[in-house]
């Protein structure tokens, strides 16, 4: 007996800031990859299918995308990252309010 089929992943490859297409909002915006995945004996073995979207954090809306639009999206996001050992200056004392009683 022989077990096939397929399974499906998803990820998320950034968080944008665009304006939403159906709301008007300028809102983040997940860029998703979801991958769907044959599977023989529930090993996944190569993508079968796989497909580009963002979805609108303020009102919901998912809109598919192709892999040529995503590319620069994903581009984008990363572009525009701080780097992780970069310092962020020294930090303050903390500030002392006056007692009144």
């Amino acid at each position: 007996m022989i077990i096939f089929g397929t399974r499906g992943y998803l990820y998320q490859l950034a968080i944008l800031t665009l304006v939403c297409g159906r709301c008007g909002n300028p809102s983040a915006h997940t860029l998703r990859k979801r991958v769907t995945k044959f599977t023989l004996f529930f090993i996944p073995l190569f993508p079968v299918s796989v497909k580009y979207a963002t979805q609108c954090t303020f009102c919901g809306a998912e809109t598919k995308i192709i892999k040529e639009q995503a590319d620069p999206l994903l581009a984008q996001a990363t572009a525009g990252q701080a780097p992780a050992q970069q310092p962020y200056g020294q930090p303050q004392p903390p500030q002392q309010q006056p007692y009144q009683p």
